[in-house]
């Protein structure tokens, strides 16, 4: 297989690597996967993660595997496993159906591999298009507010979210971002503000629960933010703590868009109802962990509510930036997603 290279996940000379994103931003340390209980492992830890990069990660251990000599029974378990890590994050679920078609083929470590790499190269374009149609809706001086991590380390390309902000940058040179810290993992804090900081695009970072505070001010001018699965009616479920964003927002009558590629649509989804939302382990909740060490501050027997994600409903969203173009509310409300899958 050639070698592809993202700023958190590359194949070279035979070798797949992980950048740990669990140590960000303070150790940079690559892990060799060449397995899938690894790849799980990875997964499972979040030290590789975001919706798309999650998938591609998937996508190339099978095509390494395959290129091994794994066999075809073997590689449909593989598949499996690696599906499940992930329930809610439907980009996984679409790379592996793409490899389930590859892996009915005669010559079937081809079409996996050839699968892997076009899903990787997909990637780079549909982050490119998506910073494109967003940037069009940031004006110069704007200060916008971002959740969680969703630029180059979540994705092959430039980032969904974070891509459309740093384009706008690009553009326009005096963009300023918030950043939400993002508990319980702090990938705003962790990632975001790593990548901003190396693009050097202005940031302040902020506790999750600032937001309403500079939102009252004026201090907000319009809120960006990724997603991991939208439903066919607009609803799409994002790390927790968009939800409260999107109220928020509207109250404050703030334009909110969601960022995504069309991989993340699931029109076999009604509604938001309808999705799985991942839990997550309780001492996520009662403590903190990372490059920096580990913290306890809550009791150790707490009981603790840790979902993963939460749904944000489509009558708060005022776009939907995807690869294929901005959709807006009446759009969206009247059936449009059905329509683009």
């Amino acid at each position: 297989m050639q070698d592809l290279i993202a700023s958190s996940l590359k194949y070279q000379n035979n070798t797949l690597s992980v950048l740990d994103q669990y140590l960000l931003p303070h150790q940079q340390v690559w892990h060799e996967c060449d397995d899938v209980a690894s790849m799980r492992g990875l997964i499972l830890s979040l030290k590789i993660r975001g919706a798309p990069l999650i998938g591609l990660g998937a996508s190339l251990l099978v095509a390494h595997l395959a290129e091994q000599g794994t066999a075809k029974v073997a590689l449909a378990q593989a598949i499996d496993d690696l599906e499940a890590t992930r329930p809610t994050a439907v980009n996984l679920m679409h790379c592996m159906a793409k490899l389930r078609i590859a892996l009915q083929q005669d010559d079937y470590v081809t079409a996996i591999v050839t699968a892997a790499i076009t899903l990787f190269n997909e990637d780079i374009a549909l982050c490119e298009s998506m910073a494109n149609h967003g940037a069009v809706l940031v004006n110069s001086g704007d200060n916008i507010l971002t959740h969680c991590n969703t630029g180059a380390l979540a994705t092959a390309g430039i980032g969904t979210a974070l891509g459309v902000i740093y384009k706008a940058q690009q553009r326009h040179g005096d963009i300023h971002v918030w950043v939400d810290e993002t508990r319980p993992l702090l990938q705003g804090g962790r990632l975001t503000a790593f990548e901003l900081e190396r693009w050097q695009v202005p940031y302040t970072l902020i506790c999750d629960n600032m937001a309403a505070s500079l939102m009252a001010a004026g201090k907000i001018d319009k809120i960006f933010v990724g997603a991991d699965r939208i439903a066919a009616n607009g609803d799409f479920a994002n790390k927790v703590g968009t939800y409260n964003l999107a109220v928020l927002a509207h109250f404050h009558h703030i334009p909110f868009y969601v960022v995504a590629p069309l991989t993340t649509l699931d029109v076999n989804t009604a509604c938001g109802a309808d999705m799985e939302i991942e839990q997550r382990n309780s001492a996520e909740v009662r403590g903190v962990s990372g490059s920096f060490g580990e913290a306890l501050w809550a009791p150790t027997n707490a009981n603790v509510y840790n979902p993963a994600f939460d749904v944000t409903p489509a009558k708060l969203i005022t776009g939907w930036v995807l690869d294929t173009g901005v959709y807006d509310q009446q759009q969206v409300l009247a059936g449009k997603l059905k329509d683009l899958n």
